[in-house]
């Protein structure tokens, strides 16, 4: 099992990009022009290291990105 969950609020998304600038290696341009998880189910994921993904929700303007470790909620 994942340490951590990232969900993503894709219908508030409002294409910023600002997760792409700063984790590329997670995050891209979805069809729709939000953004989304490069892996996953697009909109949720779960991975056993944070790696850039905290750093893509603090920079979310509208916070979007959620971030889980277990049921508490990190961002």
């Amino acid at each position: 099992m994942a340490k951590y969950k990232i969900v993503q609020d894709h219908e508030n998304c409002i294409s910023c990009g600002s997760c792409v600038a700063v984790c590329p290696d997670f995050w891209q341009e979805a069809d729709d022009s939000k953004m989304e998880l490069k892996k996953g189910n697009n909109h949720e994921q779960e991975i056993d290291d944070l790696d850039c993904n905290m750093d893509a929700a603090k920079a979310c303007p509208v916070n979007v990105i959620h971030i889980f470790e277990g049921e508490k909620k990190l961002i």
